[in-house]
């Protein structure tokens, strides 16, 4: 809401300045609404543009995050919705781009149908019924810089993002041809205002001009004048007394001047794409150096698990990181968020990774061709010829809050597990030194080879704290959405997560009522990584009234 207020009031203030602005008061007259729609339109879209990289720079984000100095609790909620900030920008230059090539549309034929005979400086065509838009820069750059906006549009749908990612990351990289195109446009100088106000005000009485381009000669100035000719006015003749003290009509001294803007746009896009243009040139230098691989596990259901090291590599729980295998696709990279972050005690990091694209299945085969699937991680010296794999990262997300809670609700869907892998990998180490004292972790799976993902690292952490005599600390519900009968994880060991195995959809209404019960007057935080009808069914119950006094704080992470 405050963002539409925002630029609803940019939007009004710049049409007003150009509707009523005494600088514009000839051009308005030429060209009417369509000069206040395009130049109001354009004031929107200058600070959008301005704004929607700011989202994008995940090394900047990243540090906001994890400074608890810099930014609070509230302060990082509002990082959490960058994705959300991102999207709302780029719709908003979608329909002010609309909205700009209307009114300009509108302008060319203004400017062609109006010609100024008066003041032949203030035209963009040069003679009357000339066609202008097609032979002006702004003219062929705008055209450019719609076409690459409806690719970049189009190729952000959710279908395609899904059916075909490549075409969304290549059509998404044009934003830079759209930024150059952008600083062109402004360059044309085809609107001017008036420079010269008290010399010329708008609409005064010249008499020298006045008089001469007349054809007839207005009878009260005729007869004070018997001896008219067309000779220039003279200088020193005084000005008819009428004409003075008519308060509709001022004396000008000089011919209005003409003045094309300077072009503001880069002074709002130049910070920001700069800034952009530094973070990745900080990343690909961080990220130069390829990681070592030394484990590939091949989990079910299609999910493999990458283990690997890098000098110097830090990352918290909750976080992810970007993968590029040059031999998958030289420019394509992709997320995955970090199911195994390094200690003090080991440098293995990994990543849980499921196999449902193109780039997954290659770089799948890539990987299952060097191993033979089996779990050991060798020694350095013995390892096996993995191809060359590029971490760039860790970059923040929501989850990293999981464990600045005093009780926190997990809940996952499928294999929206990875991102609390990693929360409940650092509890196994050690859960005493973070705000965490309960955790709730909700996980939903149709199939039940899925739960064998991290049923290894459940267990381990049930068995821990039953030793430490803290039982209670975390509380696993495992749902068996679909099946055609009872049935359980295989394995002796798992016989802690037998018990905790329900069949069907969790129901959401109760779980909340039962948490908030045994957690009066609490803030609990809510956090989801799975489809977004579960993810709205949280939303919508976090953001509920309950009796006991227990406030939800809903957080998100969704797979699109």
């Amino acid at each position: 809401f405050f963002w539409l207020s925002l630029n609803v009031w940019l939007f009004g203030k710049t049409f007003l300045l150009y509707n009523q602005g005494l600088q514009y008061y000839y051009l308005h007259q030429m060209l009417g609404l369509g000069l206040c729609i395009s130049r109001a339109s354009a004031s929107v879209l200058n600070l959008n543009c301005c704004l929607v990289l700011l989202p994008m720079c995940r090394v900047l984000l990243a540090f906001l995050r994890g400074s608890q100095k810099v930014a609070s609790k509230k302060t990082r909620r509002l990082l959490d919705k960058s994705k959300t900030f991102h999207v709302t920008c780029g719709v908003t230059i979608c329909i002010f781009s609309v909205l700009h090539v209307a009114a300009h549309l509108v302008n060319a034929l203004n400017f062609s149908e109006n010609y100024s005979e008066e003041f032949v400086t203030l035209n963009a065509a040069n003679y009357r019924g000339e066609v202008i838009m097609a032979l002006l820069v702004p003219g062929l750059t705008g055209v450019i810089m719609v076409l690459v906006l409806f690719l970049m549009c189009t190729a952000s749908t959710y279908a395609i993002r899904v059916s075909n990612y490549d075409i969304f990351w290549y059509t998404h990289n044009l934003f830079f041809v759209f930024y150059m195109l952008l600083m062109l446009h402004v360059s044309g100088g085809v609107l001017k205002y008036q420079t010269n106000l008290e010399e010329h005000p708008p609409g005064c009485f010249n008499p020298n001009k006045t008089l001469q381009q007349n054809l007839t000669v207005p009878k009260a100035f005729e007869e004070l004048f018997p001896d008219y000719t067309t000779e220039p006015f003279p200088e020193d003749l005084p000005v008819p007394e009428p004409f003075v003290q008519n308060s509709f009509m001022r004396v000008c001294s000089e011919e209005p001047k003409f003045q094309s803007h300077f072009p503001e746009t880069w002074l709002w896009i130049s910070g920001p794409l700069c800034l952009y243009c530094v973070e990745r040139l900080y990343r690909y230098v961080r990220s130069n150096k390829p990681v070592t691989i030394t484990s590939v596990i091949s989990h079910p259901s299609n999910v493999l698990e990458v283990r690997m090291m890098k000098d110097d590599f830090e990352a918290r729980p909750g976080q992810y990181v970007i993968l590029h295998c040059p031999r998958v696709s030289a420019l394509e990279s992709h997320p995955f968020t970090l199911t195994m972050c390094p200690t003090d005690t080991k440098a293995t990091f990994g990543v849980h990774l499921k196999v449902v694209g193109d780039w997954t299945e290659r770089f799948r085969d890539l990987l299952l061709l060097h191993s033979n699937q089996d779990t050991e991680i060798l020694p350095i010296f013995q390892q096996r010829r993995y191809p060359k794999l590029y971490v760039d990262g860790p970059f923040g997300s929501p989850f990293e809050e999981s464990l600045n809670y005093e009780v926190s609700l997990c809940v996952a869907g499928g294999i929206g597990v990875t991102p609390f892998a990693s929360v409940l990998n650092t509890l196994l180490d050690g859960w005493k030194c973070y705000k965490l004292r309960r955790l709730y972790f909700i996980w939903v799976c149709r199939d039940i080879e899925s739960f064998r993902w991290f049923a290894d690292l459940l267990c381990m952490l049930h068995n821990k704290l039953w030793q430490e005599n803290r039982p209670d600390y975390i509380n696993i519900q495992l749902y068996l959405s679909q099946t055609d009968g009872i049935q359980k994880i295989i394995g002796e060991k798992y016989q802690a997560l037998n018990s905790r195995l329900l069949i069907g959809r969790p129901r959401w209404k109760l779980l909340f009522d039962d948490i908030a019960k045994c957690n009066r007057r609490k803030t609990i935080g809510v956090f989801c990584c799975g489809p977004n009808k579960i993810s709205k069914i949280l939303h919508k119950l976090s953001n509920s009234s309950n009796s006991y006094g227990t406030r939800f704080e809903y957080n998100k992470e969704s797979f699109s």
